[in-house]
């Protein structure tokens, strides 16, 4: 009961930098229709701002992973140069002794 009141007197206070809803029907109905588009605006500019964070994040992975596989590829390329290395090293020792 206690928690209903208070919950209905926080309802009741506007909230700052909101204005007051309108007395007649007809003003009702612009000033919802005007909240409305408001509402919408900001929730497109919020949509805009979320799928350019999404295409820089999806830019940023895909160079992190080109750099991964870079090195992954030169190191391996390296690992086949020492054991090429190796096996004409110790192909040499062979016919040696």
């Amino acid at each position: 009961m206690k928690q209903d009141v208070l919950v209905s007197s926080l309802a009741k206070k506007p909230v700052q930098g909101q204005k007051k809803k309108p007395a007649s029907a007809q003003e009702d109905l612009v000033w919802r229709l005007e909240h409305l588009e408001s509402q919408m605006q900001k929730l497109s500019e919020l949509v805009r701002d979320h799928a350019e964070d999404v295409d820089r994040l999806v830019r940023i992975v895909a160079e992190d992973r080109n750099a991964i596989r870079q090195q992954l590829l030169r190191k391996h390329h390296e690992q086949v140069r020492v054991r090429k290395h190796l096996r004409a090293s110790n192909s040499k020792v062979g016919l040696d002794l």
